[in-house]
């Protein structure tokens, strides 16, 4: 394996549950010529003070947390990067370049409105925090980052990036599939067989397991960061009226491209739900809201299905991220979606659990070599735009 370059990916993903890093050789010029192998692939959880630093900045931060954070998880992202390089006995200044996402503090997406002027106030925008000038100063190594900026200023929503790499890896000749992420936003990426000429689509269906995850971590004071095998979700009954009232929102009747994030559905929904159940929040009444925010998440997903998805024609569904690890979410998504097959993600031949952090990885190769790192019939932008901006890797003393 000597022709090629050595790229880490990172990601942090609104699930804040910790840091993924994939090592990944790659060799070739362009989409159509290329050959590439996942060398490794490291997750470092968060403990609960990272945890509790990066929600607490994320749900009502001061500039002065916002500044510190910053700084913070350009430290965490360079000990991942030098984690999985050990891993794989690859030396740091090995790398052609590390593709960091970093943490997303804020997502606004774009008013979707046609012929509208995206200079005036109905433009998105989106801040990632992950200091990229500590990164390359503790690495050595060249940092591609920001990488949603620039779709964004295009006219896009710079969201979903990953069905990029989804398209690269998993189209198939004859079957139309839907890769369906269950990170702490939910989204899917249609891919139809390969060759054909019709568009890529995806979108953020809504949340994923931020706000179950949340009402979790409320119910055991911290103890707890998820609903582990779905045990709480399994116990508790549905409160079918509140499901139905939960998914009465703009959001999910608007039509793609269309992304959201925790300002949407997160902590601000999550303590509205508790505060009209206070006082009666036993053990029983916490497994009854996370059961329930469980089949609101279920259902957001496959009415999205039913509305965007299904009419283009689907033949299998695999499920990726966190939440496929989720028996009680698992098996609502299944129910919903019956008669088409939903399979775990790792029969793409790729762990799920490494695909997003893969994704930067890619996107750090293409933005090097030039290549276009957005879809626009996926994020709206008015065409394809070379993603990520560039801090030069090495020191001068």
């Amino acid at each position: 394996m000597t022709a090629g370059d050595l790229f880490v990916g990172l990601m942090s993903g609104t699930s804040v549950d910790g840091i993924d890093a994939a090592l990944v050789w790659i060799d070739g010029d362009s989409r159509e010529a290329f050959s590439w192998s996942l060398l490794a692939f490291d997750s470092t959880p968060f403990d609960e003070h990272r945890r509790e630093t990066i929600l607490g900045a994320l749900e009502g931060g001061t500039p002065d947390a916002l500044c510190r954070l910053d700084a913070l998880l350009g430290e965490w992202f360079a000990s991942a990067v030098e984690k999985v390089c050990e891993v794989a006995g690859v030396e740091l200044g090995d790398l052609a370049a590390i593709g960091s996402h970093g943490q997303t503090v804020w997502h606004i997406p774009p008013i979707n409105d046609e012929g509208g002027d995206p200079t005036q106030d109905g433009r998105g925008a989106t801040l990632q925090l992950g200091d990229p000038a500590t990164l390359a100063e503790r690495t050595g190594g060249t940092v591609i980052s920001d990488f949603r900026s620039r779709d964004v200023a295009a006219g896009g929503h710079g969201a979903p990036l990953v069905p990029w790499l989804d398209e690269l890896l998993f189209s198939t000749d004859g079957r139309r599939r839907a890769i369906q992420n269950l990170g702490g936003m939910a989204n899917v990426t249609w891919l139809p067989p390969e060759g054909s000429s019709e568009p890529v689509i995806a979108f953020d269906t809504g949340p994923g397991v931020a706000l179950i995850d949340g009402a979790v971590r409320c119910a055991t004071d911290g103890a707890r960061p998820y609903d582990q095998d779905g045990a709480m979700a399994l116990r508790g009954s549905v409160d079918h009226g509140l499901v139905t009232s939960l998914l009465d929102d703009d959001y999910f009747r608007a039509a793609p491209p269309k992304s959201t994030g925790r300002e949407h559905f997160g902590r601000e929904l999550l303590d509205r739900l508790v505060a009209e159940l206070r006082p009666g929040l036993d053990e029983d009444a916490w497994c009854d809201l996370v059961a329930t925010l469980t089949a609101f998440t279920a259902r957001s997903i496959v009415e999205a299905y039913h509305s965007w998805v299904l009419p283009k024609g689907l033949d299998e569904v695999f499920l990726v991220g966190g939440g496929a690890n989720n028996p009680a979410l698992v098996g609502a998504i299944e129910q919903g979606l019956d008669p088409v097959p939903v399979r775990n993600g790792a029969e793409l031949g790729v762990d799920p659990d490494a695909r997003e952090a893969l994704a930067f990885a890619f996107l750090a190769w293409a933005h090097l070599k030039g290549i276009p790192g957005n879809i626009p019939s996926v994020t709206g932008a008015e065409g394809r735009r070379i993603l990520g901006s560039m801090t030069p890797g090495g020191t001068t003393k």
